[in-house]
């Protein structure tokens, strides 16, 4: 199961991101804007991310204007790991290396056509473990520390 949601900045890129999931068979839930209008990204990414963290979604992909707004409002809950990619290089490595489980695009700097490949690079790359777990757990760690 994917989450996906968006603010308006966001909004047409999310329709065509639902399209290429439902022709590649992916189950998903939408949340955020539904029709073009103004919305707050802040609360879009913490409505997604909470289906990351009680485990009814795998993964989630947010999308605002930038990308920038939303991966912020993502990375300030804990045990979110929420990438902005802008080529399937990042969206790779941000698997492997990171093991994101949120993945952040801007609706208003990327074409369909690269954001879909960003896309489907992402949720078919896993990760890698080993020395990049224990990096992994080094950010669970500091948002440990951090909470309060």
């Amino acid at each position: 199961m994917i989450a996906i949601g968006s603010d308006h900045g966001g909004y047409e890129l999310k329709g065509e991101v639902i399209a290429w999931l439902k022709e590649n068979n992916y189950e998903y839930m939408e949340f955020g804007c539904m029709d073009g209008n103004s919305i707050d990204y802040p609360n879009v990414a913490e409505e997604v991310c909470a289906k990351v963290l009680d485990g009814t979604a795998e993964y989630a992909i947010l999308i605002c204007g930038t990308g920038i707004g939303i991966s912020m409002a993502a990375n300030k809950i804990n045990g979110i790991r929420a990438a902005l990619c802008t080529d399937t290089y990042m969206a790779k490595y941000t698997r492997l290396h990171n093991n994101a489980n949120v993945l952040c695009m801007g609706g208003r700097v990327l074409g369909a056509g690269a954001a879909l490949e960003i896309v489907d690079t992402f949720l078919h790359t896993g990760f890698e473990g080993g020395r990049h777990q224990r990096r992994i757990d080094l950010l669970t760690d500091i948002e440990n520390k951090m909470k309060g």
